[in-house]
Parts: structure tokens; C-alpha cells; sequence
């Protein structure tokens, strides 16, 4: 359901559309855009597939969709994309999460279309699998031939696609910033950890939300055997935005990975905007979530917002943008 906006409370915080049939709102000093678009189609996925030196990418990239917020008098401008996701993914390289032999019975279609398993056929119809312990071996109607139960099945790249991404930035010269023209980028702000925290009880006291949208950016269901979900979510409010982008990977029986991160910026008359930024990482296997006494049912975790305080957390760290 899309946003609908209080045109009084609008007006009374100054906010004005963007208009040209863009989603947002200039306000506080800030444009804030939302774009959502379709996936890619089949010529697109190989352009980034080739820009980005890979022949796997979640089974639904939102190419197009983003979030853009920038600020009018620095140019200082953040951008979530699911293009430089995948970078911080293909660049991260983590592991494959290791799986069950008994759940690749799931994943038999989404191996032959994808080929995400390098599967080998041989002379006798039969389909091998790299394993821990050796080949799994099924024949070419998907009956098993030969594994053991503990085995586990190895692949060769992260296809859980987990990203450490936690959005672009840069800084746009601008008549505005007198910085020069228009749309040309002079340099890339930097994050510095810091000890200022984003107010979350400000941040949950009751007041007007002038603006709201969720964007997806990918999304894969790991053929049934799970959830990777990368989307990104903003707040406008008469005293300034607040955006969640998070990463929500559920591997049905294995692992469960939380990857959030948060910003805030509040609405004041400053050249240079006060941005925070907060990245916490949880996980858990469901193993150690079983010894804690938690169900290990995947049904039971399938909103992130209400489990992720059993998760534990891997790392948590408070930044500030700083532009020189």
C-alpha cells in the first residue's frame, strides 16, 4: 500500500513535492526521492553480470529502484542501490553457507536452471556434486543414487549474496553549495567512528510522518530453502529523516543473518547537515537458537523485526559523515 501524506501537515513543515512525476519531497533543505522500479530483464542481468565478473545474481535485482536523499546547499547526497550491494557482496567474497544433503532435494530445479552448483553429468546419466566428503550422485530424473546424510553440500561462491553495503555517498557540485556546476561529484565524503548514538527514543516519540516508503532492492528465495533480502526504508518527519537498510538472509534449518543499518539526520539551518549513521550485524545458526530453548521451526522467524534481538550481535559501530 502505497504512502498516503497529510496535505496540512505538509504544508505546515514546508514540504513541497517534487514533481515531474518523481516521489518525494523537497523539505528541511533536502531532497528525498524514492524510485521503484521493475527487475532487470535478461539483456540487463548480463550487462551486470559482465560488469561485475559473475555469472550469479539474485533472482530478482530491482536495477532501477533507489533511494536518493540529497542535501540542497552542501550537495551532499546518499544513494541505495541494489547495483553497489552486489559490489560490496562480489567484494566481501564470504563463504558459501554450507547446507544439508537432504535439503539439495529442494534445490534440484533451481540447480539444473541455474547452474548454481556446477553440476557434471558423465557417460552414466549421472549428476554430480562437489561434497565435503566426497560426490553426491543423483541420475538424471533426480532419484538419489548415492550420499551419505551428514554430507554437506560445497559451493563455490556466497549464494546467500550478503552484502556489507551500507549505502553510497558523495557530494554533487551546485550553484546552491557554490561548488561549481551542477551534478558533477568533488569528492567522496568519508565515516568516522564516533561516540554521538542516533536517539532512538527521540525517534519513537509520537509526531507526524510526512513521508514513508519501503524500497526492495533484492531478493532471492534460495529455491524455497529461505529468504536474502536487501531493502531499504525512509522516514520523513517535521524534524528531520530517519532510513533503515537492511540485509535478511534466513537459511531454512541452517543460519539466520541480520545486516542493519541506520541513519538519521535531523532538519536544522547548517551548511553542513549533522548525518549518523549506526551498523550493527547479527547472527545465529539455528543450532545455538535451538540450545537457547527458541524454536527452530522456520515459520517462527519470518519477520526479522520481531526476532532480531535473539540474535547475537557480531558488530555494532556508530559513525559520522565527514566532508573536507
Amino acid at each position: 500500500m502505497e504512502w498516503e501524506s497529510d496535505e496540512r501537515e505538509l504544508k505546515a513543515a514546508g514540504a513541497v513535492p517534487l514533481g515531474g512525476g518523481r516521489v518525494g519531497f523537497l523539505i528541511g533543505g533536502w531532497e528525498i526521492e524514492t524510485a521503484k522500479r521493475s527487475i532487470l530483464n535478461s539483456s540487463l542481468v548480463q550487462q551486470w553480470e559482465e560488469k561485475l565478473q559473475t555469472t550469479h545474481l539474485p533472482e530478482m535485482v530491482f536495477g532501477e529502484s533507489c533511494l536518493i536523499l540529497k542535501h540542497i546547499n552542501s550537495g551532499i547526497t546518499l544513494h541505495f542501490n541494489a547495483y553497489d550491494a552486489l559490489c560490496g557482496w562480489k567484494l566481501e567474497a564470504l563463504p558459501p553457507v554450507e547446507v544439508p544433503a537432504a535439503a539439495l532435494w529442494k534445490f534440484r530445479c533451481w540447480l539444473e536452471n541455474d547452474c548454481r552448483f556446477k553440476l557434471r553429468y558423465n557417460s552414466e546419466n549421472l549428476v554430480s556434486v562437489v561434497s565435503s566428503s566426497g560426490l553426491l550422485k543423483f541420475d538424471e530424473l533426480g532419484g538419489k543414487v548415492d550420499y551419505q546424510p551428514n554430507d554437506q553440500v560445497i559451493l563455490d561462491y556466497d549464494y546467500t549474496f550478503t552484502t556489507p553495503y551500507s549505502g553510497s555517498a558523495g557530494v554533487e557540485k551546485g550553484p546552491e553549495s557554490g561548488r561549481g556546476s551542477p551534478g558533477e561529484s568533488i569528492c567522496s565524503p568519508h565515516w568516522e567512528d564516533c561516540e554521538e548514538q542516533i536517539d532512538m527514543v527521540a525517534l519513537s516519540a509520537k509526531e507526524s510522518i510526512l513521508f514513508y516508503d519501503e524500497v526492495v532492492l533484492y531478493e532471492d528465495e534460495l529455491a524455497d530453502n529461505g529468504i536474502s533480502l536487501l531493502t531499504v526504508k525512509v522516514r520523513v518527519m517535521p524534524s528531520g529523516w530517519f532510513l533503515l537498510l537492511r540485509f535478511w538472509l534466513r537459511v531454512d534449518g541452517v543460519l539466520m543473518r541480520l545486516r542493519d543499518t541506520r541513519m538519521h539526520c535531523s532538519f536544522k539551518e547548517s551548511t553542513e547537515p549533522v548525518i549518523l549513521r549506526e551498523i550493527c550485524w547479527r547472527e545465529a545458526t539455528f543450532k545455538a537458537l535451538s540450545s537457547k530453548g527458541y524454536p527452530t521451526d522456520s515459520s517462527a522467524y519470518s519477520d526479522p523485526g520481531t526476532i532480531s534481538e535473539r540474535l547475537p550481535v557480531a558488530m555494532r559501530k556508530t559513525q559520522k559523515l565527514i566532508v573536507k
